[in-house]
Order: C-alpha cells, then structure tokens, then sequence
C-alpha cells in the first residue's frame, strides 16, 4: 500500500486533522467571548463583592458544621468501584470525542483534497522541456 493509502486510512492522522479544526474554530470564537467575559465582569463586580464579604462567614460555618457528617458517611471500601466506574466513564467519553475528531478530520482531509483536485486540474498540462544533454542522447541514440 502505498504512503498516501496508509495516511487516507489511518484515523489518527483523522483525529489530528479534526483536532486543528476544531482549535481554528474555538480560536475564532475568542474575541467575541472574551469581550462578552469583559462586559459581564464589569457589569457584576461591585455586587459580587458585597455578596461574598456578606456571606462569608456563613459559608465557614456551614461548611464546619457538615465537615464531620461527610467524613463519617464515606466508606473507604467503596472508593475503589468509584474511581473504576469515573475511570470508565472517562475512557468512553474519551473514545467518543475522538471518534467526533476523527470524523471532522475525515471531512476536512476529504474537502482539502477535493480543493486541490480543482486547483490541479485547472492548470494546463505541459510537457517538460527537455535539456540540451535530454536532446543530445536522444539524437546519438536516433544517429541524427
């Protein structure tokens, strides 16, 4: 097989392609976010302020009050299945967004090269011009 069939066939070349354009996508994105980010922070700072010098020393106080009842409700011999069932459920969100990066990456590949098929058979085909030495040999070899 050749290097571009292994390439078309291998889904992590896929995967890195999605994963660009998906990066292009969110980076467009940014200015309008951040300006949005911007205007909100300004628009709530001096209420936020008052909210958490207002409540602060409830939330210690709550949070001292239900430290001991959390503690004594976690058993140590379920933490194992716990982490075994985050740890799967991580792996297949995992393989599900890659499987995503690998489609967009598909569709990315497959209308680049669709572009440069356009852009290929737009130009004329030329014969390359032959050197003097190209002439040569084949003039000894004619006898010319």
């Amino acid at each position: 097989m050749t290097l571009a069939g292994n390439l078309r066939d291998n889904k992590a070349v896929y995967t890195v392609a999605g994963a660009g354009d998906f990066a292009v996508e969110k980076l467009r994105e940014m200015p309008e976010q951040m300006t949005r980010a911007r205007e909100v922070a300004e628009k709530y700072q001096g209420e936020v302020r008052e909210t958490v010098y207002r409540y602060g020393g409830q939330f210690r106080e709550t949070v001292e009050r239900y430290r001991g009842e959390v503690q004594g409700r976690v058993d140590a011999k379920e933490l194992p299945g716990a982490a075994v069932a985050y740890a799967t459920t991580f792996g297949n969100r995992a393989a599900e967004f890659i499987d995503e990066l690998a489609e967009r990456g598909r569709k990315v590949v497959h209308r680049e090269a669709a572009e440069v098929a356009e852009i290929t058979e737009a130009k004329p085909r030329t014969a390359p011009k032959r050197t003097t030495a190209q002439r040569r040999t084949t003039a000894k070899k004619t006898g010319s």
